[in-house]
């Protein structure tokens, strides 16, 4: 039985930063996605709170640090990774507003070039 893989979009800089991560880290978070290519959702992810339904985030604990990379199934039949980013919030568990605002934009900006609307 062979399962069709979708394919996997990189959003502005997601990839650049998303290599950054350390290798551990990109090779669990690098497996999550394929899992997710296979239309299944990997232990790692949970809901992106906000931007309604489809938006998902991956999370990795490295020697204190915390990796985080936001993607979308919402649009067609295909993964959008909107954000990738080391979480570094002097506010708690809460995402800095920048890394929220990037997200929210990147999603608008994949959901404008296929003529679906925010939410």
């Amino acid at each position: 039985m062979t399962e069709t893989r979708k394919p996997l979009f990189w959003e502005g800089s997601s990839k650049k930063d998303f290599k950054e991560f350390p290798i551990p880290v990109q090779k669990d978070m690098g497996v999550a996605l394929f899992v997710v290519q296979l239309g299944r959702t990997p232990d790692s992810s949970k809901p992106w709170k906000g931007l309604g339904p489809g938006v998902y985030e991956l999370v990795e604990d490295h020697r204190g640090d915390t990796f985080r990379a936001v993607y979308t199934v919402r649009v067609g039949d295909a993964i959008h990774v909107l954000h990738a980013f080391q979480k570094k919030s002097k506010s708690g568990i809460s995402t800095p507003q920048p890394d929220v605002n990037l997200i929210e934009k990147r999603l608008k900006a994949v959901l404008a070039r296929h003529g679906l609307s925010g939410r």
